[in-house]
């Protein structure tokens, strides 16, 4: 088939219809002329394969990674940085709008990554039958890494040990240093403009702290010395106990399912003189929040509140329940993994 690319959808395949039916194909652009094979047939859509650029975009560069096309990493390391960010926040806004009911979402610019390629702090790879590596596109078969070109000098330093090393079948993590096996955000840039970015939208919120989904006290930590009391809670007793290490005596850190914790430590505050210049913050996993905390911060309304997510999918879902009770004030996305498909937003309601 010949085809017309009008979009990237999320995820980073390629838009396009045939037929009377939408076609995904990967390692494409926007308004690029592509031929392509179909490979499986669905009810109301095609996935195909690239064959090859009839009309190449503007856009397209050569990726900087001999394995991109196999990897199941890197989706846009073809597509030049700016381009990434503006489908990336296009992606984001569509989203918003088609899940979230979100008509005009207030989208906030995008806070890029300074760095493009070798950010990363940290990488999970695989050890089978001597292979060690990363899984290939959409396969659960291995393919084998010597170096990956978005991970720090000193991850791929460890990498190389590793395979030195003749490991045993599993999965290793390796990072540029040694510190607590706790959570950390991969890109320490983005990382420190994200922190930068919640304390600023608090705005003057000084009373009480709920950080939900805390880890280790990614953002507690930063944020201690201006509120009276810090609660983080998660359910990780070992980044808990991270966090207690070098506590204040204002913080508090519950090791504890966040559902249930976080409904009762509401209810506490409630009674609170200061409960209006109270604040929560939220990093749940890709899945988002339940019902069970959605409804509880329905009845047990913050003054404000800080959604950080990592999936725009269960992010516009959750706001679409959240905007009845809560004014959507901002969307901001942020580049914590440039040349993949991967966008983290934080949202502030008031």
């Amino acid at each position: 088939m010949e085809l017309q690319i009008t979009d990237v959808a999320f995820g980073g395949k390629g838009v396009a219809r045939a037929n009377g039916k939408a076609v995904f194909v990967p390692y494409v652009i926007d308004g690029e002329t592509v031929s392509a094979n179909s490979m499986r047939e669905h009810k109301k859509f095609l996935e195909a394969e690239l064959e090859s650029i009839v009309t190449a975009s503007p856009h397209r560069v050569e990726p900087r990674c001999p394995y991109f096309g196999r990897c199941g990493g890197c989706v846009y390391q073809h597509i030049d940085y700016e381009h990434q960010l503006a489908l990336k926040w296009r992606q984001v806004k569509e989203t918003l709008r088609r899940i979230g009911g979100l008509k005009e979402p207030p989208m906030r610019p995008f806070i890029p990554s300074p760095i493009e390629y070798e950010y990363r702090n940290r990488i999970t790879v695989h050890v089978r039958e001597g292979v060690v590596g990363f899984f290939r596109r959409e396969s659960n078969k291995l393919l084998d890494i010597e170096r990956c070109p978005i991970a720090l000098n000193d991850v791929n330093a460890r990498l190389v040990e590793l395979r030195e090393s003749r490991p045993r079948d599993g999965h290793y993590t390796l990072r540029a240093s040694a510190g607590p096996r706790a959570f950390t955000q991969a890109n320490d840039a983005v990382a420190a403009a994200m922190l930068d970015l919640v304390d600023r939208l608090l705005g003057s919120a000084s009373a009480t702290l709920i950080d939900a989904y805390c880890g280790a006290g990614f953002f507690s930590k930063r944020l201690r010395g201006r509120f009276e009391k810090v609660i983080g809670i998660d359910w990780d007793q070992h980044a808990i106990s991270v966090g207690r290490e070098d506590a204040h005596e204002n913080e508090v850190y519950i090791a504890a399912d966040v559902e249930t914790q976080l409904g009762a430590q509401l209810r506490s505050i409630a009674f609170a003189s200061s409960e209006g210049n109270s604040a929560i913050i939220l990093d749940p996993p890709a899945t988002g929040l339940s019902k069970m905390i959605l409804e509880t911060l329905i009845e047990h309304q913050p003054a404000q509140l800080i959604y950080v997510s990592c999936n725009p999918a269960t992010l516009a879902r959750d706001l679409a329940a959240l905007k009845e009770s809560f004014r959507i004030d901002s969307i901001t996305p942020l580049d914590m993994f440039p040349q993949t498909a991967e966008i983290e937003c934080v949202a502030h309601l008031a």
